[in-house]
């Protein structure tokens, strides 16, 4: 049987009830006594890296993940990330920059009712993430959620409560789990390229998320102490008059002289954004060659941003080339988009 390397990192699956609510208490260990099917689909050993609510993940754990499966990659033929839902699409987009042509499989799973609960999803979600990690054609990062195997860049939580929580955004689901088996939608495409670990993230960036009315005076601000603004704007993109005129003289000032990072996304979860469509975002990125995040999911936006951050990278043409390819299908260009490239 395949070896799987379950990491525990706390989360609702992991919770107990205290006075003050839920909070992780449960040890990898502990939630595989729970569902004893699990020694039927393969072998597993545990390691414990953190026991915390997902609301407190940071980048810092996010990168002692990633070090956790380097770590060790040449033991195991997959893993099993246990992690809270809340901000599970932002795991599963950064480990896909930080772990990339991965070969074998990591996935990331979590509930949205605790383990020991006589009702839950959690047992079942643990067994599916199981029998997806065992199985010979899965590989690279995704996450397994209510029988569904979704891409770890195109993910998104789109319910509070119920247990079909996740979305995938802008792209197909590639397999479900169904009866004990993995059901595949689309064929299985191996990385020719061997796995690459990456160990940095940069954090200087700020999520702008546009209003109507909004005080340009905030526009400074921002420029001035971030080095990557998300401008996460309304339909297709675009900027408000009211913000232009101080928009225009921040660019030149700190995107033009400073090397300031800006990329438009857009409030809409699904079809993407797209500038050029109305005048209020066809001139701004005419006049700035701004970098959109068209289908890309916010969360793969943002921390595939961090990681070319972390890279190092300077030179705004870089970023733009780094951003535009292609990680874990988490961009799809059509014809429309060709001068990008």
């Amino acid at each position: 049987m395949k070896r799987i390397l379950m990491i525990g990192t706390g989360g609702t699956i992991a919770s107990k009830k205290t006075e003050y609510g839920l909070t992780p208490g449960l040890t990898a260990e502990e939630l595989l006594d729970y569902v004893p099917q699990i020694a039927d689909v393969c072998d597993v050993d545990c390691k414990q890296i953190c026991s915390i609510d997902s609301t407190d993940v940071t980048p810092e754990y996010w990168k002692l993940m990633a070090r956790t499966v380097e770590e060790n990659y040449d033991d195991y033929d997959g893993f099993v990330i246990g992690h809270g839902t809340d901000t599970m699409a932002y795991t599963a987009a950064a480990l896909s920059y930080l772990i990339q042509n991965s070969r074998k499989p990591i996935v990331i799973t979590g509930a949205q009712k605790p383990i020991s609960n006589d009702i839950t999803d959690a047992k079942t979600n643990l067994l599916d993430s199981f029998i997806y990690a065992a199985d010979y054609r899965s590989h690279g990062v995704s996450i397994v959620f209510d029988g569904k195997v979704i891409i770890g860049t195109r993910a998104k939580k789109e319910r509070a409560k119920s247990y079909n929580a996740f979305t995938s955004i802008n792209f197909p689901c590639p397999a479900i789990i169904q009866d004990r088996r993995v059901i595949r939608y689309m064929p299985e495409e191996l990385s020719s390229r061997p796995v690459k670990f990456y160990h940095e993230l940069g954090e200087s960036i700020f999520l702008l998320k546009l209003i109507p009315g909004m005080n340009p005076d905030i526009l400074p601000y921002l420029f001035e102490h971030y080095d990557c603004i998300v401008i996460e704007s309304f339909g297709v993109g675009g900027i408000p008059a009211s913000l232009r005129d101080m928009f225009y003289k921040i660019m030149d000032e700190y995107v033009q002289n400073q090397g300031k990072i800006v990329v438009m996304a857009t409030q809409v979860v699904n079809e993407g954004s797209n500038m050029t469509v109305y005048k209020v975002g066809a001139k701004v990125k005419h006049d700035f060659n701004l970098i959109e995040a068209y289908d890309m999911t916010l969360e793969a936006a943002i921390t595939k941003l961090m990681w070319i951050m972390g890279l190092g990278v300077k030179s705004y043409k870089e970023v733009k080339q780094l951003f535009y390819t292609t990680v874990n299908k988490d961009i799809i260009f059509t014809e429309d988009h060709i001068d990008e490239l």
